[in-house]
């Protein structure tokens, strides 16, 4: 029975395409096809080799960098790690980006797309100011380093759960549950290490923190249209910095 209940919840989560090339890579250095600090093709090379779009290739690479088989150089390409057949005979049977394997960025993009220009809309209706909301923009607007460990935390916490915030602030319960799926699939190591990698100017965090200020400001002044705005254009921005396609 549990073995049936398996397969059928199996058919229902059908694996990620990222995942899917994660795993060919990875059985491609478990055979010994890569090999140690030889360099992988390039993502456009990966991107027609495997028939996927390149952000899928950007998010399988960078869940292999999370697991510790490849790492990538800056301006010189994505290798096979030292020691990936080390970490290979470690590790315990699973699939390549891990037991539970985070969820897509590009999904999580496409869903912020549809979800949170309705949200921003429904809060504005209210018009009402928010504390917390007021401090996660605070929060962002301190930063004044990315590149310091602390401050790169502060500011990835600060910006997922003011978007959680803007859910609060439509008073309605099903809405915040929705975003705090959202705000789950933010807080995943392959997410963070993409948008760190993509957002790492502070003139690009101050952008960031402006644009956040934008939405806040029109949802409490009650103008549903701008809100709706700036947040379809702060979250296309972040789909351009996080995973262009």
């Amino acid at each position: 029975m549990a073995k049936a209940q398996a397969v059928l919840e199996d058919s229902f989560c059908p694996k990620q395409i990222y995942e899917q090339v994660a795993e060919r890579i990875h059985a491609d250095i478990r055979s010994g096809r890569l090999v140690a600090d030889e360099r992988l093709p390039s993502e456009r090379e990966l991107s027609t080799r495997f028939r996927v779009g390149r952000p899928a290739v950007r998010e399988a690479i960078v869940a292999l960098q999370n697991r510790g088989l490849v790492t990538t150089r800056r301006n010189a390409g994505t290798y096979v790690s030292s020691d990936a057949m080390q970490r290979l005979s470690l590790a315990t049977p699973t699939s390549a980006t891990g037991m539970d394997a985070d969820i897509s960025p590009a999904s999580t993009l496409d869903l912020r797309r549809i979800l949170e220009p309705a949200i921003a809309r429904r809060a504005a209706q209210r018009a009402k100011p928010d504390a917390l909301a007021e401090y996660y923009l605070a929060q962002m607007e301190s930063i004044t380093d990315i590149a310091d460990p602390e401050q790169c935390a502060r500011w990835n916490h600060s910006d997922r759960l003011f978007h959680r915030q803007l859910a609060v602030m439509t008073g309605d319960p099903l809405l915040v549950k929705v975003a705090d799926v959202v705000a789950t699939t933010m807080d995943q190591p392959l997410w963070k290490r993409l948008k760190d990698e993509g957002i790492h100017e502070a003139k690009r965090v101050q952008l960031y923190a402006s644009e956040h200020r934008l939405i806040y400001e029109a949802v409490v002044c009650g103008d549903a249209d701008a809100a709706a705005m700036y947040v379809e254009q702060h979250v296309k921005r972040v789909g351009r910095d996080v995973v262009p396609r």
